[in-house]
């Protein structure tokens, strides 16, 4: 399923560790809303401006899934409002989404830089969350 221009439900829901332990990951309805607007809110406009391919590597995670992995059980994965992204160049790419933040064309949650750009959080906001910028 499309979930935008660059972006399918199967790079949101594939897990080795689902599959390895046999947790259907599959999302319900709610869940794909949030996942169609993460991907048209935020990881397409940052695609459409980085102008190469961005690798989900961790997005939706049913409960089961989050408590195999050991992530935070508040985790917005969970709800669909949450991708780790990787690319060829984590560096730019994090400084394209900071300059796209502080500019407002993209509203986020979270934006985390972890382990010194290994991989790039971002979420959607919500009430808890307005485009923090943070490294871990």
């Amino acid at each position: 399923m499309i979930l935008s221009q660059n972006f399918n439900l199967e790079e949101f829901t594939s897990s080795a560790t689902a599959k390895l332990k046999n947790i259907d990951n599959r999302p319900d309805v709610q869940v794909m809303e949030s996942l169609k607007r993460l991907c048209v809110e935020i990881l397409q406009p940052i695609r459409n401006k980085f102008g190469l391919p961005i690798t989900i590597s961790s997005g939706y995670r049913c409960a089961a899934l989050n408590n195999a992995i050991g992530g935070s059980k508040n985790s917005q994965h969970i709800k669909g409002e949450a991708a780790d992204i990787f690319c060829i160049d984590n560096a730019k790419l994090w400084n394209l989404i900071c300059k796209m933040i502080l500019n407002g064309e993209i509203t986020v949650g979270q934006l985390i830089d972890e382990k010194n750009l290994r991989w790039i959080h971002i979420s959607l906001p919500n009430s808890m969350h307005c485009n923090q910028i943070l490294q871990i």
